[in-house]
């Protein structure tokens, strides 16, 4: 009887363990988390942090769903270290728990920005669902607040402002939102979006220190510009520290991350890993990668489980992953990996309408709709396919994308 331990119950330790289930029904299987909760969708925790959603809708899996599989799950559990000699994974109240094949789904933990009174109370990180109740809790008592983090996760933190009627201002470090992906007409639209919502974004700002009241909760922002705001409510989403301590000892390939192949492996014989903590060998790019994504953390847990339970080789990881955001009046998605790219093609159709696509070596490697998110399935595809099509700019940015109008590559 094969022994499988999972460390980790966001959806891609989850989605290893159902189909651990299914594809070896006679296994033990345990998944151990930090959490005091089974699985939750942590999409919309985003929803609840507005005041949008009840709790109820956002929890996915009771602790009788994985009864019901027999499924072992350890709640409110650390895991200490691991001895991939002996296959055991030792755990903070001192329970040794042994494995015939180990994955590692253990995500990451928000990062602080190192900068004074950066633990103060009011300041807040925003990636588990108790940190979404805080949030909602302290963004209904604010009036003024301020977001750290010009990215796809600082941005949620715009829509709880808006939601909540906190007044707030959008500190970024640079000259628009998520620069990396966004050229200034596209970040514009976004920019006008957060206006809309009553939050104004800075533009070359940050956060030098907070300042704080005699018990410790913020009372301002302080940028490197010397420019002070005032805020009793802040959220910072400026990256995560991936959760890898307990590995310490353990002689895995780690490159911001835990190096995994196609196939979710690490260098590690019999332990594998899944979800945000990877840094996958992409076989679309033919590089490595790294995702966080909803969808291509789940998949990653289910291709990992395959082959743990085929003690091979079995399937390969391959997916175009997707990232929408709906707090607008206006629809944005971006997809693959639109921060990389040797050339880039755009063009804005109106005010809330844009679309960029990235290319490296004349294939598509990502892109971002905004307003119209019609052309996302054959650019996808095209992306799957591999196709040169850089080239071809021209047909890609028409209002409805027409790939028989693609000329044939010479592969083809």
């Amino acid at each position: 009887m094969t022994e499988y331990v999972i460390i980790g119950d966001g959806i891609s330790g989850s989605s290893a363990a159902e189909t651990l289930r299914e594809e070896d029904p006679e296994s033990t299987i345990t998944v151990i988390t930090d959490e005091g909760e089974p699985l939750y969708n942590r999409i919309l925790i985003k929803e609840h942090a507005k005041g949008k959603l009840p709790e109820a809708p956002i929890s996915i899996h009771d602790e009788e769903w994985y009864e019901e599989r027999d499924i072992d799950l350890s709640l409110n559990t650390h895991v200490s270290s691991i001895d991939a000699d002996e296959k055991v994974v030792h755990t903070h109240e001192g329970e040794d728990i042994t494995y015939d094949k180990l994955l590692v789904a253990t995500g990451g933990t928000p990062t602080q920005l190192p900068v004074d009174h950066s633990d103060a109370d009011g300041i807040h990180h925003f990636w588990t669902f108790q940190d979404a109740r805080n949030i909602r809790e302290s963004a209904e008592a604010a009036e003024n607040g301020v977001i750290v983090g010009a990215g796809l996760l600082g941005i949620d933190f715009a829509a709880v402002c808006g939601s909540q009627g906190v007044d707030g201002k959008y500190l970024m470090r640079g000259d628009r939102w998520w620069r990396y992906a966004l050229s200034e007409d596209g970040a514009e639209i976004m920019h006008e979006g957060m206006r809309e919502k009553g939050v104004e974004p800075v533009f070359d700002s940050g956060v030098d220190h907070f300042e704080t009241d005699d018990d410790g909760t913020v009372t301002a922002a302080v940028d490197p510009n010397g420019e002070r705001f005032e805020c009793d409510f802040a959220g910072v989403a400026i990256g995560l520290t991936f959760n890898t301590e307990f590995l310490r000892g353990v002689d895995l390939e780690m490159d911001n991350g835990i190096v995994v192949d196609e196939y979710m492996q690490t260098s590690v014989d019999d332990i594998y890993a899944a979800g945000d903590i990877t840094r996958f060998y992409d076989v679309l790019l033919g590089d490595r990668a790294q995702n966080g994504s909803w969808g291509s953390a789940k998949e990653q847990g289910r291709v990992a489980a395959i082959n743990m339970a085929a003690d091979d080789e079995d399937e390969v990881f391959e997916w175009v992953s997707s990232y929408s955001i709906t707090h607008f009046d206006f629809p944005f998605l971006s997809f693959g990996h639109p921060t990389i790219g040797d050339e880039h093609a755009e063009r804005r159709y109106s005010d809330t309408e844009w679309r960029r696509i990235a290319f490296k070596d004349g294939k598509i490697v990502g892109g971002v709709l905004i307003g119209d998110l019609s052309p996302q399935s054959t650019l996808k595809q095209l992306m799957r396919e591999q196709r040169e099509v850089a080239d071809q700019a021209e047909v890609l940015l028409e209002q409805s994308v027409d790939a028989d109008k693609l000329a044939p590559t010479q592969e083809q």
